[in-house]
């Protein structure tokens, strides 16, 4: 599948091969939310209702692997659509690297915390519940809020030395 080169992070997204591709997700679970369009308007609204796959308590895929066999209309983001994806999150690391923006410090492959995205407020985890007991979903729709930007960055570490 690949291997991951050092920073290919900071790398344009056509560069990156899969397992780059696969790595560049903070799995916060947004992705994996089921959204609600609106007929007239095209607006998108947020729920709080999981794919049937995503586990609620960790924001992660049960089975990322096979997902397309039990869920067909789960979306592979890809190099091709990454820019017509209009309800990805403001955080996502696919839109913002597709833009030529830099990760925020929180992501786990600038800090090396893969539980900061759950700490500054990115994540789904805990908060959200699965579509097999949701109910309708209009019943959940949620404006997330924005992420706490006093945490987005990771704490400096003190600088270490002989003080004399």
């Amino acid at each position: 599948m690949g291997e991951l080169r050092e920073g290919f992070w900071n790398r344009p997204l056509g560069e990156l091969n899969r397992a780059e591709w696969e790595a560049l997700c903070d799995g916060c679970g947004k992705c994996c939310l089921h959204k609600i369009e609106d007929a007239d308007t095209g607006e998108i609204s947020d729920t709080n209702v999981a794919c049937k796959l995503l586990e609620t308590g960790t924001a992660r895929c049960s089975d990322y692997r096979n997902r397309k066999a039990f869920v067909p209309d789960c979306l592979r983001l890809t190099l091709s659509i990454v820019e017509d994806v209009p309800w990805l999150p403001s955080t996502c690391a696919y839109r913002l690297r597709a833009a030529g923006r830099p990760l925020p410090g929180w992501h786990y492959l600038v800090c090396g915390d893969r539980d900061a995205v759950h700490r500054v407020g990115v994540s789904v985890a805990g908060r959200v519940v699965s579509e097999t007991e949701a109910g309708p979903l209009e019943h959940h729709i949620v404006e997330w809020p924005a992420p706490d930007m006093d945490l987005l960055e990771p704490p400096v570490l003190a600088e270490t030395g002989d003080d004399e």
